[in-house]
């Protein structure tokens, strides 16, 4: 292609991202100004179908820096993906196809929900990682069913994020080999120079993480095909340091931080369409040679399905098509679902069936933040990643998180992640893209309440149960022994929108009664029933045990109380009122019960005994004894 038709090409990403910022005055040009030569080049090297964005074999592409929209959005619709015009010119207005940031199942083609800088290397390494998992289960040494790449287009935001250091260790200490990092070293953030913050030496950085490191200009054509090249055949992690201008082409605001998150003006935008040879008076203009230049990706990609579909229909090994059926559709009802009765730690009993799980799942894996053999998350004689089912995230909280959500939507995985409870504080902002994205990520989270015990209050999670019960989307469960830890695993796995959460006991757990009214599966139900009964107590894990206890005490003052197990307190509201009001009896004093911070029960309590201290380290019993979680103590708080 002609240096000129890829300039042309470049300028009219350029004025389309420059438009739909100034037509919806909000958002970002800068970035998507400076990309645009990259974005042309990489065009030609990207292996996806716009027809058939969910094709198993495509190029993953994901754009960490999320807030350079016009880029992206300019991109899908040259590309083909069913962006129209229109819906350029409807950037960030409400119910548009083009918001602010790119968003998961909301716009086509976007692979993953990205916006919060440095989730998405994370998320790109998680792409990476399960290509390789996927792919040492269907690929032979003649037959390749998986061997694309991934590519990640990041700034300086992206990798002064810690979490873009945790990530891109674990991707050079998996040798991630088609893992490419398109780094826009434009050296400029919104308050002015990157000079302001960081000085550190990149290619050092990423070459003591593992990682083959390469330069480009990035508004040379050439010199960005060669380091794609160069990228491409790299056997490590590559990242592409593309030295580029902020905004460039926008004349007196090229190279500055004004340009990074503001409209630039209609002058600026007129004087800069003269100077590329386009009409100033032309808004959204993309001429039908470009159009056409960019629309090959449809013909390419659907060339590139067309021959990997007919590879599957010569593969020489049966071994290999079943492989992929088996992980592309699981089947749920192979699954062994284990008995319990005894009493056990409901991390030990969340082990058990995550092992049965494994067993008749081949896509259900995952792994944990160095903590495994105490969050019972070892998938035995399942081997290790990238052969195997077990991953070693290291501690690594926030990458583990991200790469995980990246895992789920890769096709035919059902990823885990684990590590103590209280550490959940480190994951957050994944757990909340998850929750946005509807992703299916099982997160295992372990040592739940001051039941921790001797390691004291830094390891014991008092208001983690409220932050994620209020995260929308967002199911968590608490489960009281293993036969509620089997429900809750069994509707995780039918909830194909949202994550899940296994709030799991460090300490022994009697087994309960058993159900005595209602379902499981609603996310509370009754454990204890009784006529005429004045309280319904209320609890979840450990201290549905202490609201028996209570409900015995009160008996024997001729008190009757009802004991209501709410496993999944966002799924019990989900319910319908008719549900829940014969779980909890409305003319019933209701009283929760939760060694937590426990403020959200306040909307189906009158009163709650929780927690309104940090804990203290000392044996569990004795810090239960402490904090009035005790059948003594929690009888006298009632009457």
């Amino acid at each position: 292609m002609s240096q000129d038709m890829r300039k042309k090409m470049a300028d009219t990403i350029r004025f389309l991202a420059a438009d739909m910022v100034q037509k919806a005055n909000s958002g970002h040009p800068g970035a998507p100004m400076g990309l645009a030569d990259i974005a042309v080049v990489l065009s030609e090297h990207l292996k996806h179908n716009p027809k058939k964005p969910k094709w198993l074999n495509r190029d993953r592409l994901v754009f960490s820096g999320g807030h350079a929209t016009g880029l992206i959005y300019s991109l899908y619709y040259l590309w083909g993906y069913g962006l129209t015009l229109e819906d350029l010119k409807e950037f960030r207005q409400l119910d548009s196809k083009t918001p602010g940031h790119p968003e998961y199942g909301h716009t086509e083609g976007i692979e993953i929900t990205t916006g919060p800088l440095g989730q998405g290397v994370a998320n790109a390494v998680g792409f990476s990682m399960a290509s390789k998992f996927v792919a040492n289960q269907v690929n032979s040494e003649t037959a390749k069913v998986i061997d694309h790449n991934v590519y990640c287009l990041c700034g300086d935001g992206d990798l002064e994020e810690g979490i873009s250091y945790e990530a891109c260790s674990i991707a050079g200490h998996y040798n991630l080999d088609n893992l490419i990092l398109i780094y826009d070293s434009n050296r400029i953030t919104i308050e002015g120079s990157t000079d302001l913050s960081i000085s550190e030496d990149m290619q050092k950085r990423f070459e003591a993480q593992g990682w083959e490191v390469l330069e480009c200009d990035g508004h040379d054509y050439e010199d960005i095909d060669r380091a794609i090249t160069a990228a491409k055949k790299a056997t490590k992690p590559a990242i592409i340091i593309a030295h580029t201008i902020m905004a460039k082409g926008a004349g007196p605001l090229e190279g500055s931080h004004h340009a990074h998150g503001a409209p630039l003006g209609e002058e600026v935008i007129r004087e800069a369409k003269k100077a590329a040879g386009f009409d100033p008076d032309k808004h959204f203009y993309v001429s039908d040679d470009v159009l056409a230049r960019f629309r090959c990706a449809v013909e390419k990609g659907e060339l590139y399905e067309k021959e990997w579909l007919h590879s599957l229909k010569t593969l020489p090994l049966k071994e290999q098509n079943d492989a992929l059926e088996a992980l592309m559709n699981p089947d749920f009802s192979k699954i062994e679902w284990p008995t319990f009765e005894a009493p056990e730690a409901t991390r030990s009993t969340n082990g058990k069936i995550m092992n049965a799980i494994a067993k008749a799942i081949p896509g259900f894996l995952g792994g944990s933040a160095d903590l495994s053999p105490s969050n019972k998350t070892e998938l035995k004689n399942m081997g290790v990643f990238p052969k195997g089912r077990n991953i070693y995230f290291g501690i690594r909280e926030h990458a583990m998180a991200a790469i995980t959500n990246a895992m789920a939507l890769y096709g035919g995985l059902m990823p885990f992640s684990a590590t103590f409870f209280v550490f959940s504080d480190y994951l957050k902002p994944a757990a909340r893209i998850a929750a946005l994205s509807g992703i299916r990520h099982f997160f295992i989270w372990t040592h739940d309440s001051i039941g921790v015990g001797e390691d004291g209050p830094t390891h014991q999670p008092i208001e983690h149960l409220s932050q994620f019960r209020a995260l929308p989307n967002f199911y968590v469960w608490r489960p009281a022994d293993g036969n509620e830890n089997v429900a809750a695993w069994q509707v995780a796995l039918e909830t194909t929108d949202a994550p899940s959460a296994f709030v799991c006991s460090r300490q022994t757990l009697s087994l309960l009664p058993g159900v005595a009214d209602g379902d499981m599966k609603k996310g509370g139900y009754l454990v204890a029933k009784e006529e005429n009964a004045e309280f319904t107590l209320m609890a979840s894990g450990s201290e549905v045990e202490l609201a028996l206890q209570v409900k015995e005490a009160l008996g024997e003052k001729g008190i009757a109380a009802n004991v209501l197990s709410v496993p999944c307190f966002d799924l019990f509201l989900e319910q319908d009122k008719e549900y829940i009001e014969r779980m909890i009896l409305p003319n019933t004093k209701k009283v929760a019960i939760e060694a937590a911070r426990a403020m959200e029960w306040y909307k189906i309590a009158d009163e709650v005994i929780g927690m309104n201290g940090f804990g203290a380290s000392a044996p569990a019993s004795a810090l239960f004894e402490k904090f009035g979680f005790t059948t003594q103590s929690v009888l006298k708080k009632i009457l």
